[in-house]
């Protein structure tokens, strides 16, 4: 007799067996370009804080350049930033990063994309995880960015951080909603 296997959520355990301690602060004294912190809160369709995921990060240096063995152009590495973090939610649904601003780079033909952070969201359920970007307010290349433009108008903002603090370090505010009411946009990688 055959018996079904029960379904499965996955997590909650994210927050404790990915997150190193540390893995939040992507620069040392040395590295170049201008500090950020990124902060926000990870919600879910009713506004409620999910205090068990993980924010994975990518990003390119200050000059545009991943620290990656494919990003073979010209411009500099800095041995001091590898561009890479997580950092797991607190019981609020908080999540903070100290980074550095990105550089544009390079896309399809050359064209250069926005300054953007690239988010990868794990979390309790989610069977697929969920891609997303962080962009920034009064970018110029905003408004030609392939993936940004690829966007609804109406949906945009779901996408660009907002500026909280200016001083020691730049503060950006950036809330990731699973669903609903302002959920942020996710592609399809």
């Amino acid at each position: 007799m055959a018996q079904v296997t029960s379904s499965q959520t996955v997590g909650p355990f994210f927050h404790r067996a990915m997150a190193e301690a540390g893995g939040n602060n992507l620069v040392q004294p040395q590295t170049r370009g201008e500090r950020i912190v990124i902060e926000g809160h990870v919600l879910d369709g009713d506004g409620a804080p999910v205090p068990d995921a993980l924010i994975e990060i990518w990003q390119a240096n200050s000059e545009g350049r991943y620290d990656h063995r494919e990003d073979t152009q010209e411009r500099l590495l800095d041995s001091t930033f590898q561009g890479f973090g997580r950092s797991g939610t607190d019981d609020k649904g908080a999540f903070r990063f100290t980074t550095i601003k990105p550089g544009a780079v390079p896309g399809r033909g050359e064209k250069l994309q926005a300054p953007h952070i690239n988010v990868v969201v794990f979390a309790r359920g989610l069977l697929t995880h969920l891609y997303t970007r962080i962009y920034f307010p009064g970018e110029p290349l905003n408004a030609s960015d392939a993936f940004l433009c690829a966007v609804p108008e109406a949906r945009r903002q779901t996408l660009i951080a907002k500026v909280k603090e200016a001083a020691p370090e730049r503060l950006y505010h950036f809330d990731i909603v699973l669903q609903g009411d302002n959920e942020t946009v996710f592609f399809d990688i």
